[in-house]
This record gives C-alpha cells, sequence and structure tokens, in this order.
C-alpha cells in the first residue's frame, strides 16, 4: 500500500517505541523512532555543538551512537526539541520517511499533530508518571545506572511539563487520535490493542 503512515505519540516510557517497532514487524512497514534524531542531536549538543548546528548537521550514522539512551542524552535532547530551529531542520526528513511506500510507522511527540496531521492511524500512547518513571528506572538500572526512583520520576516529570508547555508542537493528542493508557496494560495487550486499530483502518 502506498504511503499508509501510523502515527503513534506520547511521553517518556509509556510504551510508544516498543508498540511501534512490534506494529511495524507486524504490517511489514518501515518504523523511524523521531525520539531517536533528538537524542542524537542531544548527543551532539553535549560534545559541544549548538542544537541548531547539530540538526542541520545530522546523519543516519549519528543514530547509531550507543549513548543515546542515557540520561544526560534524554535530557539535552528534550531541551533541543524545544527549539522551533531544530525541529524545523528535521521536519522534512521525517515527512519524506512517512510517504514511502509499503506503510511507514513514526513515533515520537508532535507525528500526528505536526509531521504526519493526515496520518491515517494515529494513536497516543499514554500511563501515570509513576508508572512511566517505574519502567524506564528498571532500564536505566538494566544498563548500570546509578539512579534513583525518585531521581527518574522527577526527571520525567520535568519533561512532561517541558514537552507539553513549549511554544513549538507541544506534547498533546491529536483530535482524532485513538487514546491507550498502558498503565495497567503489559506489552502483549498494547500491541494486540494497536494492532487491531490499524486493521480496522486499513480494511475500511
Amino acid at each position: 500500500m502506498m504511503g499508509f503512515t501510523v502515527a503513534i505519540d506520547g511521553p517518556a516510557a509509556a510504551g510508544k517505541g516498543t508498540v511501534s517497532r512490534a506494529v511495524a514487524r507486524h504490517f511489514g512497514f518501515a518504523h523511524l523512532d523521531t525520539g531517536l534524531l533528538y537524542r542524537a542531536v542531544g548527543a551532539k549538543v553535549l560534545e559541544g555543538m549548538t542544537p541548531e548546528e547539530a540538526a542541520e548537521t545530522l546523519q543516519a550514522a549519528d543514530l547509531e551512537n550507543e549513548d543515546l539512551r542515557s540520561n544526560a542524552v534524554a535530557e539535552a535532547a528534550s531541551r533541543a526539541a524545544a527549539i522551533p530551529a531544530v525541529r524545523a531542520a528535521l521536519v522534512d526528513f521525517q515527512r519524506s520517511f512517512a510517504m514511502r511506500a509499503g506503510g511507514a510507522v513514526l513515533d515520537g511527540r508532535d507525528i500526528g499533530t505536526v509531521i504526519c496531521p493526515d496520518a491515517q492511524v494515529k494513536l497516543f500512547i499514554t500511563a501515570t508518571p509513576e508508572v512511566r518513571a517505574a519502567r524506564r528506572h528498571a532500564e536505566l538500572r538494566a544498563k548500570g545506572e546509578d539512579v534513583t526512583l525518585g531521581q527518574v520520576l522527577a526527571d520525567v516529570e520535568a519533561r512532561d511539563a517541558r514537552d507539553s508547555s513549549r511554544a513549538e508542537a507541544p506534547l498533546k493528542p491529536a483530535p482524532d487520535a485513538e487514546e491507550m493508557d498502558t498503565s495497567t496494560m503489559d506489552i502483549d495487550a498494547a500491541v494486540a490493542r494497536a494492532i487491531a486499530l490499524i486493521t480496522l483502518r486499513r480494511e475500511a
């Protein structure tokens, strides 16, 4: 199918990345974690670049950086994402990806509202800050990072506030997005729900 786009948005650690990858595998769609673009920008900022320069010089190889999932990079990415010039530099790449033949799944924070407002399917995946912090804490501890649950919760809440209140492309569900709260759902149930919703739209 030409140009079938699935837009999946939501806050950090809500499960949107895991759901997006599973959905893409199920339907044979290409997948883009747009958060990685911003994390790659954040990593380059930590190396000394300005956010604007980092976004304008971003290359595919920058997405392979093993440190992109660190807490420091996540914080730098969130700050950079609030800068209009950074977002503008990355928009064309994301929109081009979304229109590829065979279908595409993009996950991020403004896919359904800004990047792909005409996407055939829009999902907004969320969970309570406490649940998301617990998930993120477990992930970071598994990687050997010495952080407390309280620190991670504070980071999650600060990031939510920054992402939701920024002037450019704030985090919010699109008016026609299907909202999924994964606070009490396991990943299999969340994936099954997403697949069912997408299947309905493809067959409509």
